[in-house]
């Protein structure tokens, strides 16, 4: 096995090491009802992992009347206050991450949340990230791949070296394309499965060794049938 792999482990926020996704929710359930707008659970899983614009293209369609840019930013600041009242870790994302750090890989986070928010969650881990993509910093948000093509140039390395965790059909998307070994961690909402995608139930049993032997090229399947 070729122990200088992984270049990188590149993580999303939302939903894999943090779960924001009820604040998320909640904020667009709120902004909805002032407007009169219904919008349950459901609709908010649909929008899980995708760029913030397109969101909020979604919720002014059904009748969120506020310029898109407002909506954004309304909603970024809400979530943004509960994370700082509250980091509401994934406790597997979070000791996955100490032992990747703690091996020596280097980690960038890669969210399409904007960069708000993303201080908010930098501000209990300083030291974690070598490198941090957000939302307002690409011209193209998850599933395009330009978000972890950015991370990968900004670390100076390659990509298809890198694994990137995702839980997202976007995200997951995002990183595939990237050429990015992908790992899907299962949380709101199922991960179907593609070519070259590593699927988990959690975090929890994943180890650095994994980590090194999916950045060479294995692909896990914790739900393929047998």
């Amino acid at each position: 096995m070729n122990t200088h792999v992984p270049a990188a482990v590149l993580w999303d926020m939302d939903g894999t090491l943090i779960d924001s996704e009820p604040y998320w929710i909640t904020a667009e359930t709120e902004l909805c009802a002032k407007f009169g707008v219904a919008w349950t659970h459901k609709d908010g899983l649909q929008l899980v992992g995708n760029s913030l614009e397109f969101s909020a293209g979604v919720l002014r369609e059904r009748g969120v009347l506020m310029p898109l840019e407002d909506i954004v930013e309304h909603l970024t600041g809400r979530v943004t206050m509960q994370v700082r009242e509250k980091t509401p870790w994934q406790q597997d994302a979070f000791d996955l991450l100490n032992a990747v750090l703690a091996a020596g890989i280097p980690c960038a986070l890669v969210t399409m949340s904007y960069k708000q928010l993303a201080d908010a969650l930098l501000a209990r881990v300083p030291e974690a990230f070598a490198v941090v993509v957000t939302g307002d910093e690409v011209n193209n948000g998850k599933p395009d791949p330009e978000a972890y093509l950015l991370a990968a140039k900004r670390l100076g390395v390659d990509i298809t070296q890198c694994v990137a965790i995702e839980d997202s059909p976007a995200g997951v998307g995002s990183a595939l394309a990237s050429g990015a070994r992908t790992i899907g961690v299962r949380r709101l909402i199922p991960v179907k499965a593609q070519p070259g995608l590593s699927r988990v139930r959690s975090l929890k049993k994943v180890t650095v060794a994994d980590i090194r032997d999916i950045a060479a090229g294995k692909v896990v399947d914790e739900f393929a049938r047998n």
